[in-house]
């Protein structure tokens, strides 16, 4: 049953794995995204529908993992405690067991659940790799990425296009899942691109606690990053789409059972050479790879976001 075409769990919050490539406030020569974290914040903030029973790391694993514990810390309210686990540090070693591997495993023993993966796939195509029993209780993996064919990553004034990160730091892990028959939704940038975070929306952090005030110190930067980029000032939070599946799943479209293929082509973000691209249509007949793919947000989501954000900083003022 699909959380996009029901109205299923008004009572009962769906318990969900966490996998994540969360690196914001991460020291380097520019700042680094700060999107998984608002999705973690945010997921914190609807205890009613949906409940982190795990979190996993993917690339640069120790920094997420401490990085993680330091936003629960801050913003868990929900009463429970949520364990972290290290996963893969480089995304290009599926098949190798981690913390976060056995850790997902287990829990995937212990009942069916769906996995929120805003990441490179690596960890979760491990466990499917290893230990195909458990194919059955996973109920679907949400992920960040894919595409329409030939659509461009151009944010803001078009001036760059970007890559499908997730995807193409381990498409072989997306090709795992796929062959495994694992019941997947897409919500990439044709999908998320419809959010934008300005300065005024978050300037609200100023006026907060430590915590609301550090995340400030990291959005603020790569918001003017963005801006160096893209040419305008803010940022779209991509994987807060893949998480609103989850939670609000009624503010989006989506493609239904949609074919879905890898193609390679000519780069669109290098000079030369050519890159996979992970596509959906309907006319591709020659896969027997489905997907949701959600490709559109409706008006009313980014408000959420936003809320979400100004909500968790209230109960840490309390």
């Amino acid at each position: 049953m699909s959380s996009a075409d029901s109205t299923q769990h008004l009572t009962k919050p769906r318990r969900i794995w966490l996998d994540t490539d969360i690196m914001i406030g991460m020291k380097d020569k520019t700042p680094r995204e700060v999107d998984d974290a608002i999705a973690l914040i945010m997921a914190l903030e609807h205890p009613d529908k949906v409940e982190i029973i795990g979190i996993s790391t993917i690339t640069y694993a120790n920094y997420a993992y401490e990085v993680t514990q330091k936003i629960l810390g801050w913003y868990n309210k929900t009463g429970r405690t949520i364990p972290v686990y290290r996963g893969s540090d480089t995304a290009k070693d599926v098949g190798l067991e981690n913390e976060a591997t056995r850790a997902l495993a287990d829990a995937l023993r212990e009942e069916k659940m769906p996995i929120l993966a805003i990441g490179p796939v690596t960890n979760v195509a491990t466990v499917i790799k290893n230990h195909p029993e458990l194919i059955p209780q996973i109920e679907e993996v949400v992920v960040c990425a894919g595409r329409t064919p030939g659509l461009p990553f151009k944010p803001g004034l078009e001036k760059l296009a970007v890559g499908d990160y997730n995807f193409e730091m381990d498409p072989e892990s997306f090709r795992i899942l796929f062959d495994a028959g694992v019941r997947m939704v897409l919500s990439g940038y044709e999908c998320s691109v419809y959010t934008f975070l300005g300065r005024t929306d978050i300037d609200f952090l100023t006026n907060g606690t430590v915590a609301d005030q550090w995340v400030y110190d990291q959005l603020r930067p790569w918001q003017q990053f963005n801006e160096e980029l893209f040419g305008v000032d803010g940022f779209v939070p991509w994987d807060t789409t893949p998480l609103g599946y989850l939670t609000h799943p009624n503010y989006f479209k989506y493609y239904h059972d949609i074919p879905v293929r890898i193609n390679v082509r000519q780069s669109d973000t290098e000079p030369t050479g050519t890159k996979p691209y992970l596509e959906v249509s309907y006319d591709y007949k020659d896969t027997t790879w489905r997907a949701i793919y959600a490709y559109k947000t409706l008006p009313g989501f980014e408000k959420i976001v936003i809320e979400d954000l100004k909500q968790a900083s209230l109960r840490n003022q309390k």
